[in-house]
């Protein structure tokens, strides 16, 4: 008996080693893949380096820094707490204007369930979308000053209407039958709203939070340069008027980052609560 169950172990130990070094080269496959798709940033990275130290002469090197050099200088605005205080500021007024912008799903509901509803908004709403939110901003700032208000209403501009249409869209594109066999079960109107015609859209909604985050991101940063005390677009401005470029470069590097992690996030999201979408993969 001893001697079968000492045959046995090698045999054991040999498939727990054959597990490990499978895995291993998957592990490896991936991190050559990410490091695959990092080369060509790596390359213009390199590119920039060499142009900005060996090509540009010191008066235009002042207005393309290189990454070493704006990599002191986000060093520099870290560890002074400039950076964070900044971005703090940023992202509280995108997330206030986005608490308020989720009044678009039930109104996007309504527009397209209701035919009275869509005949009185929809020309409103189609009036006003195509108006830029950056083309409010003369008029926000007379209405509210240079503040949060200012910057939220702009960005809250930015994220409404592209949750509005998605919501509309995904509502209007719920399956019919769906909603007839609800109704033969006796659902009421409220639970065919709620149970089926809320959860089926909700994949095309969240694709619009997605989309109206990023437009309001870029409608943030637009909004800060000129009606703001603080923020990543007033860091950027205010490094323009005494000619920090590399502070400029790491305000926009430090937007690109954030925006990519928020999108990132909510793709995650996506797909802890929509497990059976495929738009968390777009």
């Amino acid at each position: 008996m001893n001697g079968s169950i000492a045959n046995k172990r090698p045999a054991a130990a040999e498939k727990d080693f054959g597990m490990v070094s499978q895995a291993q080269p998957g592990l490896a496959r991936r991190l050559a893949r990410k490091a695959r798709s990092l080369a060509f940033l790596v390359f213009l990275l390199a590119l920039w380096q060499y142009a900005s130290t060996s090509l540009l002469d010191e008066t235009t090197r002042t207005l393309l820094p290189p990454p070493t050099q704006v990599v002191s200088a986000a060093w520099e605005l870290i560890v002074s707490g400039d950076l964070f205080r900044h971005l703090v500021d940023s992202l509280r007024r995108e997330f206030m204007a986005f608490i308020f912008a989720l009044i678009a799903v039930p109104l996007g509901i309504a527009i397209s369930w209701w035919a009275l509803v869509e005949e009185q908004l929809d020309p409103v709403m189609e009036l006003l979308r195509p108006i830029p939110p950056l083309a409010w901003i003369p008029l926000s700032i007379l209405w509210f000053g240079i503040g949060d208000t200012q910057n939220e209403f702009i960005i809250f501009l930015g994220i409404f209407f592209p949750i509005l249409l998605n919501t509309i869209s995904g509502v209007k594109g719920v399956e019919a039958n769906l909603i007839r066999a609800a109704r033969c079960l006796g659902a009421s109107e409220w639970k065919v709203l709620n149970r089926v015609v809320f959860r089926a859209a909700l994949p095309q909604i969240m694709t619009g939070i997605r989309v109206g985050l990023g437009v309001g991101w870029m409608a943030l940063v637009a909004a800060e340069l000129v009606g703001a005390t603080s923020g990543l677009g007033f860091l950027i401005n205010d490094a323009r008027t005494v000619l920090r470029t590399d502070y400029i470069i790491v305000g926009m590097a430090t937007i690109g980052l954030v925006g990519l992690l928020i999108d990132s996030l909510l793709r995650q999201l996506m797909q802890v609560l929509l497990p059976w979408s495929k738009a968390h993969s777009r």
